[in-house]
């Protein structure tokens, strides 16, 4: 999100949606501003500001965690290959080359922009008060997180072992 003559100034967002057999599902999220200009360095989230959100959320969640997500240059990089490599308690699984509709963070971001949508802000600073507002709105209403989940059409429910039948 840009703010009104704010130059290069930007608010950027990532965000988890956790699911956990017996508890409402969470969003877990995080901010990053970008001041302005720095020669070599990346506007938006690194590999390692990745990589502090899902080991915030593996915190949080208390257990391993499976992550299915999109395929943006930084989840698929190298560098990334390595970071979830060192996390043993992490599965990652690809969602296909452009399938926005299964994943349901998207619908975070849609929310988000029409929330959004008619507000000018005068200040990097009061955006990203903003945001946060309305994101921490969305965190306490697991009905509308679960909305996000079943608009995928994902099965996230656990499956039980299947019995090997060749005896």
């Amino acid at each position: 999100m840009r703010v009104t003559a704010a130059g290069t100034k930007r608010v950027s967002m990532a965000a988890l949606i956790c699911t956990k057999p017996g508890h409402p599902p969470r969003l877990i999220y995080r901010i990053h501003l970008d001041r302005g200009p720095a020669k070599g360095r990346r506007k938006g989230f690194t590999e390692t500001d990745y990589a502090r959100l899902l080991d915030a959320a593996h915190q949080q969640l208390g257990g391993p965690i499976v992550l299915v997500w999109d395929n943006l240059n930084t989840h698929v990089s190298r560098t990334m290959r390595e970071l979830i490599a060192a996390r043993l308690w992490l599965t990652v699984y690809q969602l296909p080359p452009y399938a926005p509709e299964l994943n349901p963070v998207e619908g975070v971001w849609s929310l988000l922009e029409r929330s959004l949508a008619n507000l000018t802000k005068q200040n990097i600073n009061q955006l990203t008060v903003t945001v946060k507002a309305r994101l921490k709105r969305m965190q306490y209403r697991p009905c509308l997180i679960d909305g996000l989940i079943a608009k995928t059409g994902l099965n996230l429910q656990p499956q039980p072992p299947q019995l090997n039948q060749d005896f």
